[in-house]
């Protein structure tokens, strides 16, 4: 896979901005300036670039299309983007796009959550869960 941009919409003003998957800074809204949630995709070509190497914590979601959790989880997973936006970058890993990732870091149920930080996976969580239990879980991963 490719690193390519994505558009997201700004949940302040409603503005599309293209993200990149990388950078040394934290997306910004082009119209309103507030921090825009960092959600993107990779794969095993850049996961290292996109994950390993980013300044800022990183929650990655190990997922498939046709798994129903999954799906589930994908809209909480964005929600927690949205309310740390400029603090954690969301990056989406397709297992069945994946097989090196997935036998990297021993996938063998999703969705698979881990929280990255420096480079160094912190925290691990199989199978989806409901916000109440994500957000104190990636709140704690933060700050250890």
């Amino acid at each position: 896979m490719t690193t390519e941009a994505e558009i997201v919409s700004c949940p302040h003003c409603g503005q599309k901005n293209r993200v990149q998957a990388t950078g040394d800074g934290k997306p910004v809204c082009g119209k309103c300036g507030k921090p825009l949630p960092w959600v993107v995709n990779a794969g095993d070509q850049d996961f290292a670039k996109v994950v390993e190497q980013s300044r800022i914590p990183v929650l990655v979601d190990v997922w498939a299309p046709w798994c129903g959790p999954c799906r589930m989880v994908s809209p909480v997973l964005e929600q927690l983007a949205t309310e740390k936006a400029g603090d954690i970058k969301l990056v989406k890993i397709n297992a069945d796009e994946a097989p090196e990732l997935s036998r990297r870091f021993d996938i063998r149920s999703i969705p698979t959550l881990m929280v990255f930080r420096s480079g160094e996976a912190v925290a691990t969580q199989i199978g989806a869960a409901p916000a109440a239990v994500l957000r104190p879980w990636l709140e704690d991963a933060l700050s250890n």
